[in-house]
């Protein structure tokens, strides 16, 4: 659960920034039960080489940064024997055994409430986790920025020069100084709202088909897809009327043409009498 700030750096080796080595490190000193609370998950073997050899290398190095020093130690990692990564992958195994116990340990002397309580948390948890996920999926797929409001824009605009030394007192000043524009002062920025509202719909648009064409109908909104059946139904039915159409059109010329062969038979005939 203490998994934040991390990293990438070459064959999926974590990398962690500094507070995520703070946090490990409380980590590693309740690795089984806590009086206050369920127990916490174990560290892998390539966090638990990390977490020994980071006091080290901060110690050789004490002028390089934080990230720089999980890269040093994630490319010793790599470099490591099968042999020499077994102790802290044997000590992992360990820790995650002796980790079930605790956990089973703990959920037994919990009440009722308590279980459900913890429930509760854990779904809020994955809920959190999923929600990160999508957006991480949908920021890699080119999703198109929400419109901004012309609060947002007036904002964004003024934000710098805004008085206050904190983001809190800067975006209150600028609501009170927002609050006493002249209503011709706002239309500016209620026309950038707008026009930033139809580059929005255009984007999705062409951002949900092409979704739609890479088989991610799952990303699309239901009002969008609702209009894209209805016009897909009004395109259908508008294609089986026009078959239809033709179809009648070619039955009336044979029919008329068979009436017009048959009728010049009668006429040959009476003639021929």
């Amino acid at each position: 659960n203490n998994w934040h700030n991390v990293l990438s750096v070459g064959r999926n080796i974590p990398i962690l920034t500094l507070s995520g080595l703070r946090a490990y490190g409380s980590s590693v000193k309740c690795l089984t039960s806590q009086a206050s609370g369920p127990p916490k998950r174990p560290l892998n073997g390539y966090m638990r080489f990390v977490m020994q050899q980071q006091p080290i290398i901060t110690r050789q190095h004490p002028e390089i940064k934080s990230v720089d020093i999980i890269r040093k130690i994630a490319q010793q990692w790599r470099t490591l024997s099968p042999e020499q990564k077994r102790p802290f992958e044997e000590a992992s195994v360990r820790a995650r055994e002796q980790f079930k116990v605790d956990l089973q340990r703990y959920q037994a002397q919990l009440s009722p409430a308590q279980a459900q309580q913890q429930a509760l948390e854990k779904r809020a948890r994955t809920a959190k986790r999923k929600a990160i996920r999508k957006k991480r999926e949908l920021t890699s797929l080119g999703k198109p920025k929400r419109p901004r409001s012309a609060f947002n824009i007036f904002m964004s605009e003024h934000f710098e020069e805004a008085r206050g030394a904190t983001t809190q007192a800067k975006m209150k000043s600028l609501f009170e100084d927002w609050k006493n524009l002249f209503s011709h002062q706002k239309q500016v920025y209620t026309h950038l709202a707008e026009d930033d509202k139809i580059r929005y719909k255009n984007e999705m648009k062409s951002w949900e088909d092409h979704m739609v064409e890479i088989g991610r109908e799952d990303l699309v909104r239901e009002q969008s897809l609702s209009i894209r059946k209805k016009a897909t139904g009004r395109s259908t039915t508008a294609s089986k009327k026009s078959a239809k159409t033709k179809t009648k059109a070619k039955t009336k010329a044979k029919s008329t043409s068979t009436s017009t062969a048959a009728k010049k038979t009668v006429d040959l005939q009476c003639s021929g009498e």
